[in-house]
């Protein structure tokens, strides 16, 4: 036996929660329910639980629009998820939530216009079964059950321990440990600052460098707006609207005067670690923007490596060993515990099954329209936001955009809603998902394969361009010749 709803949200994170907000502020006729895998609301921020896992973009614009951002700039995940928290008891979401509900399946059928999902409770095995009218998939993009560690020659004779951030065991212990951490993004720019002091000695081992943007952990436009008795709100959306200009700024920049901004990133490296330090080690072989910049909040990287319990080494491994690591230069990097804080693996669409009319769907046959639907998919909206910009941006963009399609359909009498390429797009160039010139992550790199197509016409391809997309989206004609209605 079967429940149904009108729209059934996946997922319980950053973007299940602002999007249940969204539906229910906007639609509040609708039935909807949303399904977690996990015990608990947070995703993302539930799941990691290493050594001061943070943001890395601020939270004005991380946070949703429609709730102020009380704390620092820079968050922790107890922190996000205090914030979440207060959504969903403010919002009354609690009793839409059904957690431990694991997504085995999704069939949709053109002939009862409704999407069938199955789904297993973690706890008891339970099989259930919703039926729905709109799917929205809010269950972000990487696999949450293990990190991506490349297989290197040798780790089956390295005698110590492994271990990925992603994750990270509650045992273990550090404390007066030789530690080295294989990386050199956002994560081990939160774990090492976080470990350093207990350890023995921290070492980074990174194959390139990556852009960092060290600061204050403080917003002094928030501060004074708050101290000359400003309201919360109308601060934050201040605050929200600055950030994103000056964000504009310096991702035009990045494309059009790559080198002085350069400069003035490795500058900002530079101030905490002295004219003396080997900026090889931040000095990348890209442009700014090639790959995510992760904000290190009052520089605590930095001064870690300043003051000598931290160092840098900028390698390939050649083998692991008994006691640690070599590398291809011939030096043997020792530690007792080896952190491997090499990213993650990329899940499109939660690696669900999906079905349409008893056809399986493979998505990367798909062409998606705007990142968000796909040809021959009805009733469905993914929500995947930026990398130059905070993602729960567009989780409040594609809120306000599926509530408005959800009130068209219901005006105009029709069940269905998927997308086609229209005659006048029918000879446009079919891409991979994005341009690796622009952005290549490794995650998206080792994932190309599965992910839906793009055109080279803009309509039809996640741009990753917020500033257009914040006038574009809203001003999305639903009647015209992309959509389908039945």
């Amino acid at each position: 036996m079967s429940e149904h709803f009108d729209v059934l949200i996946a997922g319980a994170g950053i973007s299940g929660i602002g999007s249940a907000y969204h539906l229910k502020q906007q639609c509040p006729e609708k039935s909807f329910v949303v399904l977690e895998a996990l015990e608990s609301f947070g995703g993302t921020w539930l799941m990691h639980n290493y050594p001061g896992v943070r943001s890395d973009s601020d939270l004005y614009t991380f946070g949703y629009r429609f709730k102020p951002w009380l704390g620092p700039p820079i968050a922790t995940a107890q922190e996000i998820r205090d914030y979440m928290e207060e959504v969903i008891e403010e919002s009354d979401l609690k009793r839409h939530i059904r957690y431990q509900h694991k997504i085995t399946s999704a069939a949709f059928s053109r002939e009862s216009n409704l999407w069938t999902v199955e789904a297993e409770r973690t706890d008891t095995g339970e099989k259930r079964s919703f039926t729905c009218n709109f799917l929205w998939m809010c269950q972000g993009y990487y696999k949450h059950a293990e990190g991506y560690t490349p297989d290197w020659p040798g780790m089956k004779d390295y005698k110590g321990r492994i271990v990925h951030p992603q994750t990270w065991p509650a045992d273990l212990d550090l404390k007066d440990k030789n530690v080295l951490v294989i990386g050199s993004g956002a994560t081990t720019a939160t774990v090492v600052p976080a470990i350093a002091a207990e350890c023995k000695h921290v070492t980074v081992l990174q194959r390139s460098p990556t852009y960092f943007i060290p600061g204050r952990n403080i917003n002094e436009l928030v501060e004074m707006l708050r101290v000359i008795g400003v309201d919360e709100m109308t601060v934050h959306d201040i605050a929200r609207k600055k950030i994103l200009y000056d964000q504009e700024q310096f991702t035009q920049r990045a494309f059009k005067d790559p080198e002085p901004l350069k400069e003035e990133l490795l500058g900002g490296v530079r101030m905490f670690l002295g004219p003396d330090y080997d900026m090889t080690h931040f000095t990348p072989r890209y442009r700014p923007w090639r790959q995510r910049i992760a904000f290190v909040p009052d520089g605590d990287l930095f001064q870690g490596l300043a003051a000598g319990k931290a160092t840098m080494v900028t390698d390939e491994i050649d083998r692991f060993t008994e006691k640690g690591v070599m590398v291809k230069s011939g030096q043997e990097l020792k530690a007792d515990v080896i952190i491997t804080a090499t990213g993650f693996n990329l899940s499109v669409l939660g690696e669900i099954p999906f079905s349409v009319d008893g056809k399986a769907v493979n998505f990367a046959d798909t062409v998606t329209y705007r990142g968000m639907m796909f040809t021959g998919v009805p009733n469905m909206v993914w929500v995947f936001g930026y990398f130059r910009a905070s993602w729960t941006l567009r989780v409040d963009l594609l809120g306000d955009f599926v509530c408005r399609l959800l009130k068209y359909m219901d005006a105009h009498h029709v069940r269905r809603v998927e997308v086609a390429i229209p005659p006048a797009d029918k000879d446009m160039e079919i891409l991979p998902w994005i341009d690796p010139e622009n952005f290549n992550p490794g995650y998206l790199m080792r994932s190309m394969h599965l992910l839906p197509k793009r055109g080279s016409k803009w309509d039809w391809q996640h741009t990753q361009d917020y500033w257009r997309e914040k006038d574009e989206i809203p001003a999305i004609e639903l009647k015209g010749p992309e959509f389908r209605y039945g």
